[in-house]
């Protein structure tokens, strides 16, 4: 078995707005539906807060994720997995080039636990 060419990759992040859900028309005729997500991802947990990058993720039509899409709205945490891809863009702020990370998510999953605050030493 050889995993030469694989690319899987699963994330866990915030949604930072209500998917946005466009038709596009293919190139080999006919159109479909394709929702983009971005999430922002913590670098690490337990670092400080505003530790975090963003990803762009798109759901196709058809897809076992496009059938979840109706549960994700802003804020919700969201474990998805796909194919990824980085995409350069220039940045609005600065003019300089930046590289963006795009997620072809095949899955979703939603997490309902809710967040726990961690103790303060002072409460063991």
């Amino acid at each position: 078995m050889s995993s030469r060419g694989l690319n899987l990759c699963t994330l866990s992040g915030n949604v930072a707005a209500d998917p946005q859900v466009r038709q596009i028309e293919r190139k080999t005729g006919g159109s479909a539906q394709v929702a983009e997500i971005t999430i922002y991802v913590d670098r690490i947990p337990s670092r400080k807060d505003n530790d975090s990058f963003t990803v762009d993720i798109s759901v196709w039509e058809g897809s076992p994720a496009w059938r979840k899409l109706s549960h994700v709205k802003k804020g919700s945490l969201i474990i998805a997995s796909g194919a990824i891809d980085a995409f350069p863009y220039i940045s609005k702020t600065d003019s300089q080039a930046r590289a963006g990370l795009q997620l072809k998510a095949t899955d979703i999953f939603l997490d309902s636990s809710p967040k726990v605050e961690e103790p303060k030493p002072d409460e063991f």
